[in-house]
């Protein structure tokens, strides 16, 4: 997939690095073309000199065939005007924007873009955001039995609550994270846009599992 990145800073690179090793194409937007030079010399991905919130800057880096959008510069606004111009003009859905002030991280996912502050950012995590498919695990006992897992999910299961999805596969929801702040979920929470579910299951049902979050929720269910 092709992913456009705004902003060539310490963020940018390791992103553009971090996504082309896993084979994805990647073009990074920065008004600074010495900001390339961040970049690794096998780089093959695109460098576009530019706004990344500037319309034709988006269409040169390839913002019409993107599967995600990454605003990672050092302005929180530029991120946020670039990140809604990918949603609203390109009609992209997975994108994610860089904020320096978590305290602004709530306003801004109001308005459909998620984010992802500075103090918890590490390219890991917002690959995974940009890239949401299938299951991470993040532990597993001795016995390989028992797994605690990240799991991604259809934009379906946004709004209900988190023991409807617990029924639908028959697994424990240990824990979300919300806007950078892990918390441990009780009968009336409710999966929000953004946030990070996390898993407890059998080992063997983890394809499974993905396969039923990523259909959404059925009907009947619940």
């Amino acid at each position: 997939m092709h992913v456009v990145i705004m902003g060539c800073g310490r963020v940018g690179s390791a992103l553009a690095r971090g996504l082309e090793t896993l084979d994805h194409s990647v073009a990074v937007i920065d008004r600074d073309a010495a900001a390339f030079r961040r970049l690794s010399a096998d780089f093959e991905g695109t460098k576009v000199t530019g706004v990344g919130f500037d319309r034709d800057t988006l269409i040169e880096a390839g913002i019409e065939r993107a599967h995600a959008f990454a605003a990672v510069s050092s302005g929180d606004n530029s991120n946020i005007i670039a990140a809604r111009v990918a949603r609203e003009t390109f009609g992209l859905e997975n994108v994610v924007a860089r904020i320096y002030d978590a305290r602004r991280a709530a306003v801004y996912q109001k308005l459909g873009i998620p984010t992802v502050a500075t103090v918890r950012w590490t390219a890991d995590q917002v690959i995974r955001r940009l890239l949401p498919e299938g299951v991470e695990t993040e532990w597993r006992d001795p016995s390989g039995k028992v797994v605690l897992a990240e799991v991604s999910y259809s934009p379906a299961w946004i709004g209900e609550r988190v023991t409807h999805l617990e029924q639908a596969c028959a697994a424990r929801v240990a824990l979300l994270t919300r806007l950078g702040e892990g918390m441990l979920p009780h009968a009336q929470s409710v999966v929000q846009e953004g946030d990070l579910v996390y898993l407890a299951l059998q080992g063997d049902r983890l394809d499974e599992v993905g396969r039923i979050l990523a259909a959404g929720p059925q009907r009947g269910e619940g």
